[in-house]
C-alpha cells in the first residue's frame, strides 16, 4: 500500500541500522539511503522525548539545502530512559555491563523519535514502550555482552537478542519500537502525507 501511495514520492533514509533499513523494505516502501555524519549532542535541559526529538530533528539539518520537491528525508533516534536519565549506546563493554545491571528487575522506557521533513514541512512524531526485565545474573549479563553485538544498540541491549529472549518479563507498547522504528507511526504518518492530512 506504501508503495503505491507514495509513488510522486522520493523517500531519503538517512540511517545506517540494518533494522531499520529492513523495516523499510519490509513496509514495501522504495527508499534511498544517504548518510551525513553529525555530533549527537543536545542540551542538559531536555528530558526523555524531549532528547529523541531532537536527535532526530538535528540529523535532519545537514540535508536542509538538497531536498528536492517531493524528497521526505526520514531521520530517527532511540533512547533508553531509565530512572530519569538517558542511556545512548555503550562506549565500552564494560558500560554496556553497568546499563544492564542498572536496569536489572526493573521497568525501563525505550522512546524512538522520527523526523520526516520535506522542503516546506517537518512533522516529529515520538513512540514509548514500557518494558521489564527480570532479575539478572551477573553470569547472563557477561554472557550477553561477551557474545552478542550490543554496541550499535540503545542501552546496551537488542530485544529480538538472546537477552530478550531470557529477560523480558513485561511488554506495554510496540515491540518494534524497542528495536528502533515504530513501524506503525511511521506507516500511518506516511499515509497521512500521502493523503495531504498533513
Amino acid at each position: 500500500m506504501l508503495k503505491e501511495a507514495l509513488k510522486n514520492y522520493h523517500i531519503i533514509l538517512a540511517s545506517g541500522s540494518p533494522r531499520r533499513h529492513k523495516f523499510f523494505h519490509d513496509l514495501n516502501i522504495e527508499f534511498e539511503v544517504h548518510l551525513k555524519p553529525i555530533k549527537e549532542e543536545y542540551p542538559d535541559r531536555l528530558k526523555h522525548f524531549e532528547i529523541t526529538n531532537y536527535l532526530a530533528q538535528l540529523k535532519s539539518l545537514p540535508f536542509l539545502d538538497e531536498l528536492a520537491d517531493n524528497d521526505i528525508l526520514i531521520t530517527s533516534d532511540t533512547i533508553v530512559w531509565h530512572e530519569n536519565k538517558a542511556l545512548g549506546k555503550p562506549r565500552t563493554l564494560d558500560e554496556a555491563f553497568d546499563m544492564l545491571r542498572s536496569m536489572s528487575g526493573k521497568t525501563h522506557e525505550v522512546i524512538t523519535s522520527v523526523c520526516l521533513r520535506a522542503k516546506n514541512y517537518q512533522k516529529t512524531v515520538y513512540d514509548i514502550t514500557k518494558v521489564t526485565f527480570k532479575e539478572f545474573s551477573d553470569e547472563e549479563i557477561t554472557y550477553y555482552v561477551d557474545n552478542y553485538d550490543m554496541m550499535d544498540k540503545a542501552g546496551a541491549y537488542g530485544i529480538q537478542d538472546w537477552i530478550g529472549l531470557i529477560g523480558v518479563t513485561k511488554l506495554e507498547g510496540s515491540y518494534f519500537n524497542v528495536m528502533g522504528l515504530p513501524t506503525h507511526l511511521l506507516y500511518k504518518t506516511l499515509m497521512d502525507i500521502a493523503n495531504r492530512t498533513i
